[in-house]
């Protein structure tokens, strides 16, 4: 199962997992995947607090995922700083989208914040406050992996990390954008097919892997998107994928940083109950149904603004249903792939990670056998 980038990133098996909670990324690392931390919902201060307890944690590497879209509101202004920037792009919110998104969390009853627990509206969602962060990537040795969540990441930013000596890939939806990576010399993608958790395309996994992997010929190619058990990591790796990229797998796994009544929706959750929706981000973005999602999708209601407009508008309701997840059950923002059919129960992750390779292993058995 090792291939190539297990070799250059000093790992054991090709299993990286995408997660918000730094207890799982350093589990998924210390049983011989690679735990990528999702920097996005921190500042530069928060991040470094993070990594510092990776470093402490984590007996080998880990890596960092960032979001700077190539496509966004407010791009190209650079000569503000990050608190400039949130407050020109807050004038552009309109009053009622955030009305409407407090009428939503209202009806509901979804208590609001308590003074002290005040937080910022616009997170790491372009390259001015994404910038901040990665002078914090680049102070932690074991922190040997970055990608971008969305686009190609820009020239300045794509020689800084491999100046630093780590690897540097980002996510695609679609041939033409991995091809935009190969492009701009990244090291690696990731291929996410629709099925997947967060932003996707439009196109399944099963059909995607397989087209970007021809087309980018020699270039990493890590495969995404609807893998749930080792299965699926073996059909992924027997199309040429260099690995398997994960994510909603860890929202139910006993280390998570997700309350117990946000995690049983997952576990109670189809494969039917996901819908991509731009009601939390601006941009497609897979989750899980529910009254918020209806309510933005009506014609008599505002409809999504762009990234990152929309998120400025619907933080407070993450920030909100993460607090008061009861209150918020009908209403919180739950990011997962269709593959939350799959996540029926409560896993430690060095037991998944053990769990996929075992499955793996037992895939490639049928095959042999098939084949003798």
């Amino acid at each position: 199962m090792r291939t190539e980038i297990c070799d250059r990133l000093g790992i054991e098996f090709p299993i990286f997992a995408f997660t918000h909670c730094r207890d799982v990324a350093a589990a998924v690392s210390n049983a011989g995947g690679l735990g990528v931390l999702g920097a996005v919902g921190f500042t530069a201060e928060q991040l470094e607090v993070e990594l510092a307890w990776l470093d402490e944690h984590v007996n080998g590497v880990y890596g960092v995922d960032l979001v700077i879209p190539s496509k966004y509101e407010g791009k190209g202004i650079d000569d503000l700083t990050p608190e400039q920037l949130e407050a020109k792009l807050g004038e552009l919110v309109p009053q009622g989208h955030r009305d409407f998104a407090e009428k939503i969390l209202a009806d509901h009853g979804v208590p609001q914040l308590p003074a002290e627990e005040h937080h910022n509206q616009l997170l790491g969602w372009t390259a001015t406050t994404v910038a901040p962060q990665i002078a914090v990537i680049l102070k932690h040795p074991k922190a040997k992996l970055v990608a971008n969540a969305l686009g190609t990441p820009p020239a300045d930013v794509i020689e800084q990390i491999q100046g630093s000596g780590r690897l540097i890939g980002a996510l695609c939806g679609s041939v033409k954008h991995a091809l935009n990576h190969k492009a701009a010399g990244l090291d690696f993608v990731v291929c996410q097919g629709t099925e997947g958790g967060g932003h996707c395309g439009e196109i399944s996994s099963m059909v995607l892997w397989p087209q970007v992997i021809d087309a980018v010929g020699d270039l990493p190619v890590l495969a995404a998107g609807g893998i749930g058990d080792g299965r699926q990591v073996a059909a992924a790796m027997a199309m040429g994928a260099a690995g398997a990229w994960t994510g909603s797998l860890w929202l139910t796994v006993e280390e998570a940083n997700v309350p117990p009544a946000q995690m049983q929706t997952y576990i109670d959750a189809s494969s039917h109950d996901t819908v991509r929706s731009r009601s939390w981000t601006g941009k497609p973005c897979r989750m899980l149904r529910n009254d918020w999602t209806d309510a933005w999708e009506s014609a008599e209601t505002p409809d999504p603004l762009p990234m990152p407009l929309q998120m400025m508008v619907a933080l407070d309701g993450v920030k909100r249903g993460h607090r008061y997840p009861e209150a918020a059950k009908d209403v919180n923002f739950n990011p997962v792939g269709q593959v939350v059919g799959m996540m029926t129960k409560v896993e430690r992750s060095a037991d998944v990670v053990a769990r996929l390779i075992n499955e793996y292993v037992e895939a490639c058995d049928r095959l042999n056998k098939l084949n003798g």
